[in-house]
Formats: C-alpha cells, sequence, structure tokens
C-alpha cells in the first residue's frame, strides 16, 4: 500500500543533541498500539541537500545535519524495540555525485563511527553494513569491520547501514553466489527456493521488510531492498531527512499499525 503524507509533520525533536531513548510510557508514544508496530523498518534518507538549500547552505551542511537526526531516530527504534532498523546511507549509484561531496559523506561516515559506535554497543545495538564494502576506503572498512565485531553479541535492534548499496547489485551478487555452487556440483538448481536465496543476500538473518519510509517528497524505491520490501508497506513524506523527527517516525508507526495487510489472501472481515 503507498500512503503519501503532505506537509510537515511536528519536527521539534530533530536533530536534538540531547534525545535519549525513549520509554515505554514516554508522551511520544501516547496513542500508540504496541501490538501492531512493524518488526522490521527501512527508511530511505532523502532530502539533506534540500534542506541545505533552503536554510541557504552548502549541501554538506545537510548531510551533517542528517547525521543527527539518525541517531535519534535510533534511538526511538531502540524505544519502539523493532527488530530491525534498516537505512539507505549511500548508493552505488551516489558515486555520480561531485567527488567533493563524495569525500565529504566518506569522511561523515568515519567520524560518525568514531563517535557514535561505543554509544550505540552500550545501547546494545548491533550494527551490520550492507552492500560492496570493499568499493569504501580501506580505512572507513576497517571501521566498519571493527564495528561489528564489538556489537556482535548485542541483543537489542537490528542497525543496518546500506553504504555503496544497489538492490539490483545484491540481488545479481547472490544469484552468482548460487550459480557458482551449483555449477561446482555444491548445489542443485531445483534446491534453489526463497529460503536459500534470502540466505545469499547482505540481509540475511533479518525478517522481511515492513514498513518502507521515505522522507523528502519522492514516491520510489530508488534499488533499495527490492527483494526485502516485496510486501512492505510504503510511507511517504514532505519532511526532509534533518527535519524527521523521533515524533514523524512515531507517526509512521501508528500509520501503519491502521493498515490492512492481506500478503495478497482476503481477512476474515473482507472475505
Amino acid at each position: 500500500m503507498l500512503k503519501k503524507i503532505l506537509g510537515k509533520a511536528v519536527t521539534t525533536l530533530a536533530g536534538r543533541d540531547d534525545f535519549a531513548i525513549p520509554g515505554p510510557d514516554s508522551p511520544l508514544f501516547a496513542g500508540l498500539d504496541w501490538d501492531k508496530l512493524p518488526r522490521h523498518v527501512a527508511v530511505i534518507m532523502d532530502g539533506n541537500g534540500r534542506w541545505a538549500k533552503g536554510q541557504g547552505m552548502l549541501r554538506t551542511s545537510g548531510h551533517s545535519a542528517g547525521v543527527k537526526t539518525l541517531k535519534n531516530i535510533l534511538k526511538t527504534a531502540i524505544g519502539l524495540k523493532l527488530d530491525a532498523l534498516t537505512v539507505y546511507a549511500f548508493s552505488t549509484e551516489n558515486w555520480k555525485r561531485p567527488e567533493t561531496e563524495v569525500s565529504f559523506l566518506m569522511n561523515l561516515f568515519s567520524e560518525y563511527l568514531h563517535k557514535e559506535v561505543q554509544e550505540m554497543h552500550e545501547d546494545n545495538v548491533q550494527i551490520h553494513f550492507l552492500g560492496r564494502l570493499e568499493g569504501l576506503p580501506k580505512s572507513l572498512q576497517q571501521q566498519m569491520h571493527d564495528a561489528e565485531e564489538l556489537m556482535k553479541d548485542n541483543t537489542g535492534v537490528k542497525f543496518n547501514v546500506a553504504a555503496n548499496y544497489g538492490g539490483q547489485d545484491e540481488i545479481i551478487r547472490a544469484v552468482q553466489s548460487l550459480a557458482g555452487k551449483a555449477a561446482n556440483g555444491e548445489l542443485n538448481p531445483a534446491d534453489i527456493d526463497e529460503a536459500m536465496f534470502d540466505s545469499c543476500l547482505d540481509t540475511a538473518g533479518n525478517l522481511p521488510v515492513d514498513l518502507v519510509i521515505r522522507t523528502s517528497g519522492d514516491m520510489r524505491l530508488s534499488n533499495f531492498l527490492l527483494w526485502q520490501a516485496a510486501y512492505a508497506e510504503f510511507y511517504f513524506t514532505d519532511v526532509n531527512w534533518p527535519e524527521f523527527s523521533p515524533e514523524c517516525f512515531v507517526a509512521a508507526m501508528k500509520d501503519f499499525a491502521s493498515r490492512d495487510r492481506r500478503f495478497g489472501g482476503l481477512n476474515d472481515n473482507k472475505k
């Protein structure tokens, strides 16, 4: 189901530096149906550049502001006890951007990990990176590896960060892996099923995506989690990512709770 939320939601908490993980009795969660929350939420964090332009600032300032928003949304996901939060940080197509912007983003990733990894660990987050990581700077690859190792035994929210990621590329890599095993006689092609294919994806071990959120007005997937979002609900908002507050995130959860999810069938009251 597609839905676009027009206008701008309340954004009073967006980018706050002092935002803490909200408890179940937090006013932020007032009116929330805890039994109808998504388990796996994916976010296309769009609009950093648009926000910066509207503020008369450089695009890079928008990316810096977006990092603060991400930290608060992750804390909100922890408070909601979501199983997984997957965010689209850098796509395989983003290399087409100006070299100065790409370089800034790589440095911003590195700075984010340096500053936030210990706090995420203390918050019991389990971080994982998706995509062709070998195409990223070596030093950043090492930081990503170290972060995953530090948090691999944590049992809280699975925080998946897609970097140098493309959904079509991910599917091709999975097909190549299975084809290679079949060619070597390790696998009977007739045995390939959805579960086996899923195990070859970057998101192996995660639940299917229940909800995809995209900020800043565009209404498309942009090559993000094409397999995993097969039965996901979609929530589009005009709010730019730096202004997307925990309140906006909770509004998306409430909207999801109102959806009638049938997975191709019929609910009893619709028969």
